[in-house]
């Protein structure tokens, strides 16, 4: 998925009197955390006196934050580079970079692109993106991808470029620990390292005050999330973080991303059951059913204890929705071992779920150890089974919503209809509902009339 970021005079700064104003053009590929990436991006050139805009044809510099997790996303960060290099040839002036996890990982075949790529930034990098500018300027290739383990840009407030100014995203913490033996994370990303949660809050409340009603915690393994303040010796964890966000505004959802099976604990899950405005849905990724491949995986949890952890979740939170993800194709990966994977699934009752055919990346021990073996067409068969079974659980688990009234968060029009609205319950599933008195931003009582495998249907209702 690629995102522009919006432009708003408003929100992004002019350069000083008398200076032309720099045009900087986003576009950001891949999760959640490279779009709340790029809104701080571009607070920091912001405040360096550049004005965002939507139109690359404007810009004075474009910047491409990128995702290096899968093979595809980076072939179409690939392909739309090469029209941002076309642009440049037209315009010599145009400065191009590319920033984020594939600068980090891909650093030296973009170098190969000589002057064409003129800035290369890693995550840890944006403070010295204006820096790097003007070196580029200078007529030099601009390279940064030193990791850091201290970086989490804790003091800088996002430029919050979402379209509907009711959910946002806050980022607590940065890079991986866990070395899943397929992801490129830890090496892109860096070592793992937690926000000061003052900070936090701070941006919290401040979203609060700026009318948002809803905010996703985001971090590689939120489960791990760990502060010791100096002063006190005090500790807090996520179940801890999550509590006082949650007392921030009972006017304001808080949902989280993502969560590793091996971390879950019971003390969170005691905490968002505690909690009205803590959303009742875990994404909580599985990857396989089968415990000789989550082994070679280094998941460090095996099919058995992974559901123990989804029971655990439905016990504790009733009601809670559980979503997930999970690659076919991994290396070695047998018919048994698929099988498995289906059975976990049928098991687990997955409300919903994102599936990938395995893509082997490069530099993963995966790539160095395991040797990719599963025939592409096998992988396609064995991925198509997946979605297809998936789709009948997502349409079991939404046909069991029929008759009941959720609380729903108006997020904006329907695609389908400018008469109706889509937002999501506390479960993370998707409704659409006619419009009425409703705007973005309100809660409206829904009663679900009808469903799809993806969507719910649903009427508001009739207040006594």
């Amino acid at each position: 998925m690629s995102r522009n970021l919006e432009f708003d005079e408003n929100m992004c700064g002019a350069a000083e009197t008398g200076q032309k104003q720099l045009k900087l053009f986003v576009e950001t590929f891949g999760c959640q955390m490279n779009g709340n990436d790029s809104e701080v991006v571009v607070s920091v050139m912001r405040d360096n006196g550049f004005v965002l805009t939507a139109d690359p044809e404007n810009a004075d510099v474009i910047l491409m934050n990128t995702c290096a997790i899968r093979e595809n996303a980076e072939k179409k960060a690939l392909n739309r580079l090469m029209h941002f290099i076309q642009e440049k040839r037209k315009r010599p002036g145009l400065k191009v970079g590319v920033i984020g996890c594939m600068a980090a990982g891909l650093k030296e075949k973009l170098k190969k692109n000589g002057s064409q790529v003129d800035i290369i930034a890693g995550p840890d990098s944006y403070r010295q993106l204006p820096s790097l500018i003007q070196e580029a300027d200078g007529g030099q290739q601009a390279v940064n991808i030193l990791l850091s383990r201290e970086e989490t840009y804790a003091d800088i407030s996002p430029v919050r470029m979402d379209k509907n100014g009711v959910s946002s995203f806050v980022s607590i913490m940065r890079g991986c620990n866990n070395f899943c033996s397929y992801c490129v994370v830890p090496r892109t990303r860096g070592r793992e390292r937690s926000r000061n949660p003052h900070s936090v809050f701070r941006e919290v409340e401040k979203l609060a005050e700026q009318g948002y009603r809803e905010v996703t915690l985001l971090g590689q393994n939120v489960n791990s999330y760990r502060w010791k303040e100096e002063s006190t010796g005090k500790e807090i964890d996520f179940a801890g973080l999550i509590s006082r966000v949650a007392s921030v505004s009972m006017d304001m959802r808080v949902r989280f991303s993502t969560s590793h099976p091996k971390d879950i604990s019971d003390r969170l899950l005691y905490t968002i059951a505690e909690h009205n405005n803590i959303c009742r849905h875990i994404h909580l990724p599985v990857q396989s059913g089968s415990t000789r491949i989550l082994n070679l995986m280094n998941r460090g949890y095996s099919r058995k204890s992974y559901l123990e952890r989804v029971n655990a979740a439905k016990k504790i939170i009733p009601g809670c929705s559980v979503s997930t993800d999970i690659i076919a194709g991994f290396c070695s990966e047998t018919e048994e071992d698929h099988h498995e994977t289906m059975t976990l699934m049928e098991e687990a009752g997955f409300d919903f779920a994102f599936m990938f055919k395995y893509s082997e990346r490069p530099g993963t021990a995966a790539a160095k150890n395991l040797p990719d073996d599963v025939a592409g067409d096998v992988k396609t068969r064995r991925l198509n089974e997946i979605i297809e079974l998936q789709n009948r659980l997502s349409s079991e688990s939404n046909k069991k919503e029929e008759g009941k009234t959720y609380t729903v968060l108006a997020e904006g029009k329907s695609k389908k209809s400018p008469l109706e609205l889509f937002g999501r319950t506390s479960h993370n599933k998707v409704a659409v509902f006619p419009e009425g008195n409703i705007k973005p931003g309100d809660y409206a009582d829904i009663v679900i009339t009808g469903y799809t495998s993806a969507t719910l249907i649903g009427r508001i209702r009739n207040r006594s």
